[in-house]
């Protein structure tokens, strides 16, 4: 028998491991040198780093080969955790995000490519990012700074829960310049106080298998949370309603066919944090259905065997679904 440790599964003190860590759509992973030529050209950007005070303009690899080789040193020390940020269907680089930690205060940092703008990214990593420093890391507070006007930084910012705590003069080294500055700080009580309040979301779904043990999967179309990553079928419960019955709702008009109660077969659940909600969705087996699924959505069909599952990106609430689907087949 293997002992369990008293502090559980992972103590806090423990930091993070260096797997990857997932989102709704990005990965955050460690930041190797095999990045250094993507690092450059994102940040060779003057509207990317022209509201920072320490990337340099212009930006050439070899700033990008010294940036890499001081994140790998000083996370090796545990003075700092930073994170590439990545496009979880394109494997891209898109940003990085991190922290400099000094006496359980972490001063918090990122940054992203242009093409990352306007998407929500920078919230979303930001999100995962202090989840990893509140709970893993033992951290009191975060701090962050902002020039008045990148309003599109700040608002990441108050998103995240960042209150602003004073306004002065600072030296940006990279500029040569002094400018003012937004002082923001994030408690850890503010921080747990406000992830206590996230909601739960309750949503059912349908693995609908054909005579030949293929799956449905459906790909989420370009406007929805989530575009291009493929699921399976299903929605959120209305209020008052049972999954079964969502269920039966939603295939009628999502795929068009008609599935009774009875011909769904309870298999599994998933329950996963996406930061700013936690989801719970129990997946329902089903053999027997009226109809042929067609996409009334927008959506992208495909029936595949559960091994050919890892040719279609998914979220990451679906994934441990994958496995008892696997092994029920």
């Amino acid at each position: 028998m293997v002992p369990i440790a008293p502090e559980g599964c992972l103590a806090p003190s423990s930091g993070w491991s260096g797997t990857p860590v997932d989102t709704a759509r990005l990965r955050l992973r460690r930041l190797s040198m095999d990045d250094a030529d993507a690092v450059a050209r994102l940040l060779d950007d003057w509207d990317v780093v022209r509201n920072t005070s320490n990337i340099p303009f212009p930006y050439d690899r070899e700033m990008a080969i010294e940036f890499v080789a001081k994140v790998e040193s000083e996370s090796a020390t545990g003075r700092a955790v930073v994170f590439a940020v990545e496009d979880r269907l394109s494997h891209q680089l898109i940003g990085c995000v991190g922290s400099s930690i000094e006496q359980g205060r972490a001063e918090v940092g990122y940054w992203f490519g242009r093409a990352a703008w306007g998407r929500g990214y920078a919230s979303e990593a930001l999100l995962r990012f202090l989840r990893l420093l509140f709970e893993v890391n033992d951290i009191g507070s975060a701090w962050a700074s902002v020039l008045p006007e990148n309003r599109a930084s700040r608002r990441v910012l108050d998103k995240a829960g960042f209150v602003v705590q004073e306004r002065r003069r600072v030296e940006l080294p990279a500029r040569g310049v002094s400018a003012d500055l937004d002082f923001l700080v994030l408690e850890r009580a503010d921080w747990l106080a406000a992830r206590n309040r996230r909601p739960m979301l309750l949503v059912a779904a349908a693995a609908l298998i054909d005579v030949d043990g293929r799956v449905l999967l459906a790909q989420r179309p370009p406007g929805k949370s989530m575009a291009g990553q493929w699921e399976f079928p299903g929605g959120k419960l209305n209020p008052g309603e049972t999954p079964e019955a969502a269920l039966v709702r939603e295939l009628d008009e999502e795929l068009g066919i008609d599935v009774s109660e009875a011909c769904l077969a309870p298999l599994g659940f998933a329950s996963h944090d996406y930061d700013s909600f936690h989801l719970l969705m129990p997946l329902f087996a089903c053999r027997r259905w009226l109809g042929n699924p067609s996409p009334r959505e927008g959506q992208k069909l495909a029936w595949a065997f559960p091994p050919q599952f890892a040719g279609y990106p998914m979220p990451p609430a679906d994934l441990p679904l994958v496995a008892i689907l696997r092994d029920w087949l």
